[in-house]
């Protein structure tokens, strides 16, 4: 059987960039999606990346037309596309009250439109194959709300809906699909927020530490194994026991 073929949106970023090379590791051709304008980090991500199997394609998640072009030029190159993660999200915080129409947008149009963008031309290889893996990362907050991220925790949740209901229709096609809603990890977006703030927030964490961007890794290369097939229309939470449900 040849090579299945995984695109990762959101590639480079601090999470995007472990499941790269997670699913690289485990025998997959990957692509890694992201904007084409940071030749620094593209350069970063090409240097610790070498020797895996990993390319890198320039996308903007938002332009539904861009999207429908990268799974054509995939499938096209590769013959399939089996893997699809959808990890490319942006932060615009503030609340309610002094959030403007803009930062409103700009966060659904990545973190959920984005999803949308990717699934939809990619689902219908993926069913007439018969075989597919679709992982969309969510996010805690997406299940608790945050002060400050209405459009965050909006566009997270609703991811897991897109999920579930997608999950239905393709599940007698031999395709999945599945949510991992991450807590708080070791990225660049955390590490960023103020120290004072970070101490709160792993007091309130049970295991008492930020994730790994490889924790997250890991549970995304199981979902799509092969041998995952009866995991379908689930978010696997991934927080340190940060918010607890069944």
């Amino acid at each position: 059987m040849s090579k299945r073929v995984a695109v990762v949106t959101g590639g480079i970023g601090g999470l995007g960039s472990e499941i790269c090379k997670s699913l690289a590791r485990a025998g997959r051709t990957v692509i890694a999606a992201d904007l084409g304008h940071r030749a620094d980090r593209i350069d970063a991500f090409a240097t610790e990346t070498e020797g895996f199997d990993i390319r890198f394609e320039a996308l903007d998640v938002g332009d539904f037309d861009a999207c429908a072009a990268l799974v054509a030029k995939v499938e096209a190159e590769h013959g399939s596309l089996d893997i699809l993660v959808n990890a490319a999200g942006i932060t615009r915080d503030a609340t309610l009250r002094k959030m403007d129409r803009a930062e409103w947008d700009d966060v659904l149009r990545i973190n959920l439109d984005g999803v949308f963008n990717m699934c939809r031309p990619v689902v219908e290889g993926m069913a007439t194959r018969g075989f597919g893996r679709i992982v969309n990362i969510s996010s805690v907050n997406g299940q608790t709300g945050q002060f400050g991220q209405a459009n965050y925790a909006a566009a997270k949740a609703g991811m897991h809906g897109f999920t579930m209901s997608l999950a239905r229709e393709v599940a007698r096609k031999g395709v999945t699909a599945n949510s991992v809603s991450p807590g708080y990890c070791e990225t660049a977006m955390v590490m960023a927020v103020a120290e004072d703030i970070r101490a709160k927030i792993l007091d309130s964490v049970p295991v008492g530490r930020l994730g790994k961007p490889s924790e997250i890794a890991r549970t995304v290369e199981f979902l799509t194994a092969d041998e995952a097939g009866f995991i379908t229309g689930a978010n696997i939470p991934v927080n340190g026991g940060l918010f607890m449900s069944f």
